[in-house]
């Protein structure tokens, strides 16, 4: 490649990541999933667009496609929270293996008795969408407010299913006959067990080395997690096991070990992940081919038809039978089983493998993620509202707390934001009550900072500087989140901050004692007062 050519590409390629970030601003403001916006970029660019770029490489697509995944599976790990998934794993768990059985049995039939494929295809497509996206659950359903065991079940399911997916894709694109059920179902699990055992040690091995070992500059922490978690994937695929799962599992232990930069570590990740989607979406379009897909738009609504009106509630009213979830909820989550570019990578399988109909399978699974995440997306806050089961945004806000090793000093250097909605506002900082060894020795307010007094009240949008020690640094946080999450009397009401941890207990009294000082000093007791 010559330079001039070089540098035509460069500009091309900036020019497409312009155009998608601008994408992001049109898909906030009208509610769109970014997925199509990025898919029609792609197909604007591709055949039949205004550049009539020609691209064919299937096998190039699904490499290219399997490395996004791996990033974006990443990012959304870095951002679970242990607490809110714990309680969900049980139900995505059999979402992710009954589920995946009840979604591809029920899809198949439709496409071969509705649309006459033959059976070879019809499992195919059912297996193909019966994986839930990543992408999309991640960057739709964080913009709805929900209960957490909703969200819960649906990030931890499309994090989880797509290993048994997999493994059914490649079976039933395999020339020869099909395995038998039991064979597919001990390899699933074998899988998946490998890859949760991976996923679950290079997280721990890789969050203990972070949290004690101080790197030189802050700007490694961001590049060691997404490599870390990279290579929980590489382990757990030559490993023979679940690559996906280990990639997020990883992701997880390291998105819940506090460690050091953390704020910068998530918009880094956050970024690599939007670049991840922007081109895995891009790539796809310009694979697809516009004019072919006519004749299979009408059977791709069919299947679709089957797979969200009859298969997708089946799966999951199955599947959750032993969880006593009010029918809304299950309703909810029946209609938010939303498709994206990972049915399309995965429809890509059966084309390297030289399929018989593979391009048509690969045009119907096109055509049904296009149209079902365009009717799906956008309407699943309003079928929240209508369920009921949305949430108060204006809830209490987690705190924002960055950690900076002082190794040498054996001490840390916490900065924390407080949000709007946090209750930390209107605490003065001696009502903080931070163990001995933590102290709050910086404040700044509207662009102003000043070293505060034990009397100084905390105001919603104020950043606090505070020096612990290495001994008491979980427990400054952890008391930190509790007030933030209840206030100033958080130890009496038994706010847990974010390690779980009960922070009720001997230091009740104290905590009363210490409020009703200040509200005395600040003439804020109940009762009537006297007015001179």
């Amino acid at each position: 490649m010559t330079v001039h050519a070089l540098n035509e590409l460069l500009l091309a390629c900036s020019l497409v990541l312009l155009v998608a970030v601008a994408a992001v601003r049109i898909s906030s403001r009208s509610g769109l999933p970014s997925l199509l916006l990025y898919l029609g970029i792609g197909i604007a660019i591709g055949q039949d667009g205004i550049f009539d770029v020609r691209f064919n490489n299937a096998e190039l697509t699904q490499v290219i496609g399997y490395a996004a995944l791996v990033v974006i599976l990443a990012e959304g790990g870095l951002g679970t929270k242990w607490k809110e998934i714990k309680p969900a794993l049980p139900a995505a768990a059999l979402l992710s293996l009954v589920g995946v059985a009840v979604s591809v049995g029920v899809t198949a039939a439709g496409a071969h008795y509705l649309v006459g494929l033959d059976w070879r295809q019809s499992l195919i497509i059912g297996a193909v969408v019966s994986s839930t996206d990543a992408a999309a659950v991640f960057s739709v359903l964080r913009k709805v407010p929900l209960p957490a065991r909703i969200t819960g079940v649906l990030e931890a399911e499309s994090g989880f299913n797509d290993a048994p997916v997999v493994i059914l894709v490649v079976a039933f694109s395999t020339a020869g006959p099909v395995e038998s059920w039991y064979i597919l179902i001990g390899e699933i699990a074998l899988e998946l067990a490998i890859g949760a055992a991976v996923g679950l040690a290079v997280g721990w091995l890789g969050s203990f080395g972070l949290r004690h070992v101080a790197l030189p500059a802050s700007g490694l922490y961001p590049i060691a997690v997404m490599a870390i978690a990279v290579s929980a994937y590489a382990a757990g695929a030559m490993a023979h096991g679940s690559g996906f799962l280990a990639v997020y599992l990883s992701a997880m232990i390291l998105g819940n070990a506090k460690l050091p930069h953390w704020p910068a570590t998530r918009g880094f990740a956050d970024g690599l992940g939007w670049l991840a989607q922007i081109g895995m979406f891009v790539l796809l379009g310009l694979l697809v081919t516009p004019h072919d897909l006519y004749d299979d738009f009408w059977p791709a609504v069919v299947v679709g038809l089957v797979l969200t009106v009859v298969a997708r509630p089946l799966e999951v009213f199955i599947s959750l039978a032993p969880f006593r979830l009010p029918w809304q909820e299950k309703a909810f989550m029946s209609w938010a089983g939303l498709r994206g570019a990972v049915p399309i990578i995965l429809a890509t399988i059966p084309m390297v493998s030289g399929v018989e109909g593979s391009t048509r399978i690969f045009n119907i699974v096109f055509v049904l993620v296009i149209v079902y995440t365009l009717i799906q997306g956008p309407t699943l806050p309003w079928m929240a509202k209508v369920l009921k089961i949305a949430d108060d945004p204006a809830e209490a806000s987690d705190l924002g707390i960055e950690s900076a090793p002082l190794e040498r000093l054996r001490g840390h250097l916490l900065s924390v934001a407080i949000p709007g909605m946090s209750k930390m506002h209107g605490v003065e900082v001696g009502e903080l009550r931070l163990p001995a060894g933590a102290a709050v020795t910086l404040v700044v307010r509207d662009g102003k900072s000043f070293v505060p007094a034990p009397s100084t009240v905390l105001r919603r949008g104020d950043e606090l500087l505070v020096v612990t020690t290495d001994p008491v640094r979980d427990a400054t946080e952890e008391r930190l989140r509790a007030v933030g999450e209840g206030g100033k009397l958080a130890g009496w009401l038994g706010t847990t901050g974010s390690g779980g941890e009960n922070l009720a207990g001997p230091h009740v009294a104290h905590d009363v004692a210490h409020a009703l000082k200040a509200a005395a000093r600040r003439g804020k007791t109940d009762g009537p007062r006297t007015h001179r």
